[in-house]
């Protein structure tokens, strides 16, 4: 059949379908790379984090930055592997894509510092995955730390995504990092109470608690001297994780047993002038 077409235009099948078949051999291949590396990057990424779970110094928010950052590495071989099998010279294109990241990282030197600071956040690690903080003017449970955001959770499971920069140029107060916590509570007595009674009261519930610890010694005493009461602080070292129970419980005990005794939590009192009197 094909002899029965023009010289010239057989001339021209003869030169274009080589390259054809070539150019559709190349486009099977691309695909095949590509649907290969998709896959082989996401088992890099769990091989990562297997691997480094091993340690016992890795935590959650540790394994899932690395095992992401192996990822889009070799997504990134992927990718070029794709453009080499078009003919694309990868040598200059990773030097324009050089220039490229030059000038967008001066157009982006606000989300470069998020970059920045997710990378100071992970060397010095001042909290951990599962850490309730206060950090970026928000405060919550940490969830997750990427290279621009750190993810927090309210106490009642509200989602806050602080860019990391936020982070790590404020204060950050971790109230989770030390194993222990000490538990303050003022409580106010009239002043015709008993003090060394109330005293013995609140010592007799810190007793009666075993999640209170005996070392460091509770504090019991007078503060101060308020308009209407005589205030008495108590001071005792807890569990990091039982210090709201105890504080809620000992709020209860403490006022139950005052009940018992006879001693009185006084109301704010005024009295009032008016201008017939």
């Amino acid at each position: 059949m094909l002899d029965q077409l023009p010289p010239a235009i057989r001339e021209q099948l003869d030169v274009l379908l080589p390259q054809l078949v070539e150019g559709g051999v190349n486009i099977v291949i691309a695909i095949l790379i590509l649907i290969l590396g998709l896959w082989f990057a996401g088992r890099c990424r769990t091989w990562t984090m297997r691997a480094l779970g091993r340690w016992p110094a890795m935590d959650e928010m540790l394994l899932n930055f690395f095992g992401t950052m192996v990822r889009y590495l070799v997504l990134t071989f992927t990718i070029l592997a794709v453009l080499a099998k078009f003919g694309v010279q990868t040598a200059s294109l990773i030097a324009v894509l050089g220039a490229a990241g030059l000038a967008v990282g001066l157009a982006l030197q606000g989300t470069l510092s998020n970059v920045a600071a997710g990378v100071m956040l992970l060397i010095f690690r001042p909290f951990r995955a599962g850490h309730y903080v206060e950090a970026g003017g928000v405060a919550g449970t940490v969830k997750a730390l990427t290279l621009f955001t750190t993810e927090l959770a309210t106490p009642d499971n509200v989602q806050i995504v602080v860019p990391n920069s936020e982070v790590w140029g404020k204060p950050i107060t971790n109230y989770t990092y030390h194993p222990t916590r000490r538990v303050d509570i003022t409580f106010g007595i009239s002043y015709g109470d008993d003090i060394g009674k109330a005293m013995q009261i609140i010592r007799e519930a810190l007793d009666a608690d075993a999640r209170c610890l005996k070392e460091p010694e509770a504090f019991i005493g007078v503060i101060s001297l308020g308009d209407s009461s005589v205030d008495i602080v108590t001071r005792v070292w807890v569990m990091n994780a039982d210090y709201w129970p105890v504080r809620f419980d000992l709020m209860r005990h403490v006022k139950e047993r005052f009940d018992e005794g006879g001693i009185t939590i006084p109301f704010p009192a005024r009295t009032i002038y008016t201008a017939a009197d």
